[in-house]
């Protein structure tokens, strides 16, 4: 099994289910309240470990009571966090999360450490990444922490998986260094310049493709994803569940395909993995306490053949 490299952001996530999101000025009264451990790059880490990943998580907390409940979390999952980083006088990333009662999601995120885990920082634990096989980034880490992480990887000829989260521009320098780009429907838009709604899906692709990476997992929520790479095409619908909260289903996709392509096995396979692992965490509350095991996703296969 390949060794997983997952390198991002942790937050405190403060979650209020609601009937229906709130206007400008208005005050509602929230149905139930959560506080879990969230951040997109915790929320893949903890997913593909959950999902049976070999896993190492660099991220940066803050030394206050969010920060120490976090690692003590993560040292009680069994995920290894041993190269982050911990920094005085800035406190831990927190998320204020509401969700309707379709499942929907509004997020508030205030980065606080996650922006401290800067280059200088990774050059120092440029070890951890010559001993993966793959390492995992998302956007809610500083843009220039991205890049050092994907040259480095390159440098060191270690598999690329980049999830473009929150959407934003990259440059033509940081996709050619992608092997593996998961972007929505939004976040594709937001690289390529182009809409959707007007060229097309697989234009859209193909214009991702252009920039230097290798391949593309698009992903469209209820319609499933659609995979392209310059010789192959592979769509894979969604299963059919009833959402009750979206939040971090995006995140345990791309933890759950991480950890079964570390395993070897292709894309088809993965994807519906990876697939099957989202539907079942949008149907829980919460980011990492709604991400499934690697067992309760092969058994939610067998019963979705």
């Amino acid at each position: 099994m390949g060794k997983i490299l997952v390198i991002g952001s942790s937050n405190t996530d403060l979650i209020a289910t609601v009937k229906a999101f709130p206007t400008a000025g208005e005050t509602i009264v929230g149905k139930s309240f959560l506080q879990a451990m969230g951040g997109k790059g915790a929320n893949q880490a903890v997913a593909a470990h959950k999902s049976g990943g070999d896993v190492k998580f660099i991220t940066c907390l803050g030394r206050d009571a969010n920060g120490q409940n976090a690692l003590k979390y993560y040292k009680e999952e069994g995920l290894d966090v041993s190269s982050s980083l911990i920094v005085d006088g800035v406190p831990s990333g927190t998320a204020i999360i509401m969700v309707d009662e379709k499942g929907e999601n509004c997020i508030i995120i205030t980065p606080g450490a996650n922006k401290m885990l800067t280059s200088d920082y990774i050059y120092k634990v440029e070890e951890a990444i010559i001993e993966s096989d793959m390492v995992v980034l998302q956007m809610e880490i500083p843009y220039d922490t991205v890049k050092t992480v994907c040259k480095l990887a390159k440098q060191n000829h270690k598999m690329v998986l980049f999830n473009v989260a929150p959407a934003c521009q990259c440059d033509e320098e940081l996709m050619k260094q992608i092997d593996i780009l998961i972007v929505n429907e939004t976040e594709a838009e937001a690289i390529s310049g182009e809409k959707i709604e007007i060229a097309g899906k697989e234009v859209v692709v193909d214009k991702l493709l252009a920039m230097g990476v290798n391949t593309v997992v698009l992903t469209l929520g209820k319609k499933g994803c659609l995979l392209k790479t310059n010789n192959q095409v592979l769509n894979v619908p969604a299963f059919v569940v009833e959402a009750l909260d979206s939040t971090a289903a995006g995140d345990t996709f791309c933890g759950a395909l991480a950890a079964e392509l570390s395993r070897g096995y292709d894309w088809a396979v993965a994807l519906k993995f990876a697939t099957a692992a989202a539907a079942i965490c949008v149907t829980r509350m919460g980011a990492q306490p709604s991400i499934p095991t690697e067992y309760e996703v092969r058994e939610f296969l067998k019963n979705h053949i």
